[in-house]
């Protein structure tokens, strides 16, 4: 016997026994009027109803009727009845016992339907949460079918979108939802069933508008939900897209500033050298009367823009080689100490009356560098330190070790960085926006800085806040490479 006839079975037993119990309670136990044995048979009828429905409370008034006429209508003991005013109070009993089962069962059917519509509105909720998880459509395609699955409780769910030729599935073992009846449904836009598959499929609509299909297997779902799924689905695939396209426009809006500047700022470091040198030549070829002293400032004004020109080159060609990786490192173990006392004896020109605190204890450990490229680094940390800061404002280097680093501060006070441009300051030929017009620079140094750390294997950044300062630091791994 399979198990739910065999359910049914002990239910309808027990009617049976319970109809017995009253019995023998108002026949051998306590006597009582008919009419209190009725009241009793009807309440047992209700509780059967409300909790095993309809058939089984039918199923006790009948056998209620029976033993009510039996047991406690006269002629007691026998089924027939000898008042013809008991015949109408047993039918009215079986009548109204009948009645109240409909209308139990009734309300049963309507409380069970009221808790299986709040269940699909809380699991409907919980899919629309996390619907809202990704903004990226691959990703959101590829996790919708799984979210089906983990909420409403069927075998499978798919995903199929007319302008993508994958189908998004929630298990790759599970191909019970074909590609071919997801496309009919798009293109049709009506849903569809499969009862061999116990499979349904619906169009995804944004509006009148198909987006897509989605289909599931092994659970039977309402229309309500499946619509009110689809309109999910839909709208969260085209929010997706639209959050994607507003993100590209939105990089594609900044990369076009970010190059605007970067052209501003080489075309403008480049025309200044030449612009200088063009009018003292023409100075000199139109004037040949000059004194020899108005000729001397002219010719120190064409080497030493001819210098500065040549020194952009330099750092544009060092760059490019830096990007191709196209340089070797002169590796061996040196204390950093070295290369901040080659780095401010280069930089000594630009620090003019800046004084300079070094604070270096005197245990650091040596590390494994190429220390004519590092004085590089701190050689450009030094220079604009200096540039950007105040005259006279004092310089602080300091260095320690933390995580197996060694790190190496250059803090200065001046203007500070905000935090949108300390993202920026690395990239090549960047110059920051209240800066690059007041101070001379080509944008590459930080840059060169940059590749340079991480070809050793380290790290550079800047912490600053706006009209306190700035520290910049670069971190070098200690130990052997």
């Amino acid at each position: 016997m399979n198990q739910p006839l065999l359910k049914t079975a002990l239910r309808y037993a027990a009617t049976a026994a319970a109809v017995l119990v009253i019995v023998f309670c108002y026949h051998r136990v306590i006597t009582v009027n008919p009419t209190t044995v009725a009241l009793t048979f009807l309440i047992g009828v209700l509780i059967v109803s409300a909790n095993w429905g309809l058939q089984p409370a039918v199923f006790m008034a009948l056998v209620a009727t029976l033993a009510f006429n039996y047991y406690f209508l006269p002629p007691v003991g026998t089924l027939t009845i000898a008042d013809p005013q008991n015949w109408v109070a047993l039918f009215a009993f079986l009548i109204t016992a009948i009645i109240a089962s409909q209308l139990a069962e009734r309300a049963r059917r309507e409380a069970q339907r009221a808790n299986e519509r709040r269940g699909e509105a809380e699991r409907l909720y919980k899919f629309s949460q996390q619907l809202l998880s990704s903004d990226n459509v691959v990703e959101l395609l590829n996790a919708i079918p799984r979210y089906i699955v983990e909420s409403l409780g069927v075998k499978a769910a798919a995903i199929a979108l007319p302008n993508r030729p994958d189908v998004y599935r929630s298990s790759s073992a599970i191909h019970d939802l074909e590609l071919h009846d997801l496309q009919l449904v798009c293109m049709r836009g009506e849903p569809m069933t499969d009862p061999e598959k116990h499979a349904m499929f619906m169009p995804l609509r944004m509006g009148v508008r198909v987006v897509g299909s989605m289909g599931v297997s092994g659970a039977v779902l309402s229309r309500e939900t499946l619509e009110a799924m689809s309109s999910l689905i839909a709208i969260a695939i085209e929010r997706a897209g639209a959050v994607e396209k507003l993100g590209r426009a939105e990089a594609a809006r900044e990369s076009e500033q970010l190059r605007s500047a970067l052209l501003d700022s080489v075309t403008h470091e480049f025309r200044t050298p030449l612009t200088a040198i063009k009018a003292a030549a023409t100075s000199l070829l139109s004037n040949p009367a000059l004194d020899a002293a108005q000729r001397l400032e002219l010719l120190t004004i064409i080497n030493e823009e001819s210098d500065r020109l040549n020194r952009l080159v330099g750092e544009a060609a060092k760059m490019a080689q830096l990007d191709a990786n196209q340089f070797e490192l002169q590796w061996g173990t040196h204390s950093i100490q070295e290369a901040v006392e080659a780095a401010l004896e280069k930089a000594k020109p630009a620090l003019g009356h800046h004084p300079v605190d070094v604070r270096l204890p005197s245990n650091l450990p040596l590390v494994r560098m190429d220390v004519g490229r590092i004085t590089e680094v701190l050689t450009q940390l030094l220079e604009n330190a200096a540039k950007y800061s105040a005259p006279e404002s004092p310089i602080h280097i300091t260095g320690e070790v933390g995580n197996r680093m060694m790190m190496t501060s250059v803090s200065d006070r001046g203007p500070g960085i905000d935090d949108f441009e300390q993202s920026l300051i690395f990239e090549k030929f960047y110059r920051g926006r209240d800066q690059r017009l007041q101070v001379q620079g080509t944008g590459m140094g930080l840059a060169i800085a940059k590749a340079i750390v991480e070809a050793h294997g380290g790290k550079i950044g800047v912490i600053s806040q706006p009209g306190h300062g700035s520290v910049f630091y670069f971190a070098l791994p200690i130990g052997e490479r």
